[in-house]
């Protein structure tokens, strides 16, 4: 029942040939990852994010939030 929603610059993370984006595709197996796309176009990032990574737009956010009531964020 978990999810991962990566935001502002933690959006670098999902972005292909990096480090932290081979631990998300380890992740991903077992668990869904979103990346906030406003974040992503304003880092310049669209069409570099590696495969399986779901971009959602602010009412994907709520949404997600919605269905998962317990939420923790870290800064």
């Amino acid at each position: 029942g978990s999810a991962i929603l990566l935001i502002e610059d933690g959006v670098y993370a999902a972005m292909q040939g990096t480090a932290p984006a081979k631990k998300l595709e380890q992740m991903m197996k077992t668990i869904p990852v979103y990346v906030l796309q406003p974040d992503v176009e304003a880092r310049g990032m669209a069409g570099r994010l590696i495969d399986g990574v779901t971009a959602i737009d602010y009412g994907g956010f709520v949404d997600l939030v919605a269905a998962h009531p317990n939420n923790q964020s870290w800064l």
